[in-house]
């Protein structure tokens, strides 16, 4: 009788194992996997996330026998910007689109040149200005942005400071010899000047012997750079009014890539030249 008992609790044990392996079998089949990845990054049929106890199960359960996708999540965009900053907020970007504008006059893009040769000056940057010294700590100062050009034309730093608040232009001043730093537009000019020239052969061979492919844009490098002033002996004559124009040492790096040694070599923007320095 014990015997019989025994086979009975046997069969039942492992009628009950069959049962959950085939369950188990069962949730496998319907529950996604990474081969039901859709284009925006979410698996196809994706259940929610479960929850502690039962009602993470029940929703386990109505995924896997309904298969409902869940909705693909939502980026919340950052709040709009306002129009217009305060105080000494930054400038913010419809400001800094204002100022330059109302600072490029019809006459000063009309008689300057930019460092591609194009007519109007080369934008350099755009800064909140410093206010008057009776303006200091107050609360409904107006809010004025300095806005810096290049005229390559005659190698002139142009600054404009326009009152933001009535929209006006409200002084403007010119240098010679003054060399802020440059702005991207500039490097990448340098840079094609270089790539174009013999000296910028030894770049194009570093380039080719990194990638395999042959260097043909600026768009090909990362780009750092700064200005170059000529220093008495330091430099063949050429660079000689380095600091009156516009000159440039740059320090290339190839794209997911190593950095490229041309530190003795200076790109005169203004004359549009490329010289290797005097060891």
């Amino acid at each position: 009788m014990r015997n019989i008992v025994h086979r009975h609790l046997g069969k039942m044990v492992a009628g009950t194992a069959i049962a959950v392996a085939g369950t188990a079998a069962m949730v496998a089949v319907t529950l996604p996997g990474t081969a039901g990845a859709d284009d925006n990054g979410t698996r196809a049929g994706q259940s929610a996330p479960q929850a502690a106890g039962a009602a993470g199960a029940a929703g386990a359960g109505e995924a896997a026998a309904g298969g409902r996708a869940v909705a693909p999540g939502v980026v919340e965009a950052p709040p709009a910007e306002g129009q217009r900053g305060e105080g000494r907020d930054p400038l913010t970007d419809d400001e800094l689109k204002r100022a330059e504008k109302i600072a490029l006059s019809r006459q000063l893009f009309q008689s300057s040149e930019s460092v591609d040769g194009d007519r109007g000056p080369q934008p350099l940057g755009v800064d909140l200005a410093e206010p008057e010294a009776d303006e200091a700590g107050r609360p409904d100062a107006p809010r004025r942005a300095d806005v810096t050009f290049y005229d390559y034309r005659d190698d002139t730093l142009v600054t404009r400071t326009v009152d933001l608040g009535t929209g006006k232009v409200v002084a403007t001043g010119t240098q010679h010899g003054v060399q802020p730093p440059l702005s991207r537009a500039e490097k990448a000019e340098a840079a094609g000047l270089l790539i174009a020239d013999p000296l910028g052969s030894g770049l194009k061979a570093d380039y080719k012997d990194a990638t395999g492919k042959a260097l043909t844009s600026p768009d090909q490098l990362q780009l750092s750079g700064a200005v170059y002033r000529a220093a008495p002996g330091a430099q063949p004559a050429v660079l000689d009014q380095c600091g009156e124009h516009r000159c440039v040492r740059l320090f290339p790096k190839i794209k997911n890539g190593p950095w490229v040694d041309a530190r003795q070599l200076v790109i005169d923007l203004s004359a549009r030249k490329v010289a290797r320095l005097d060891r």
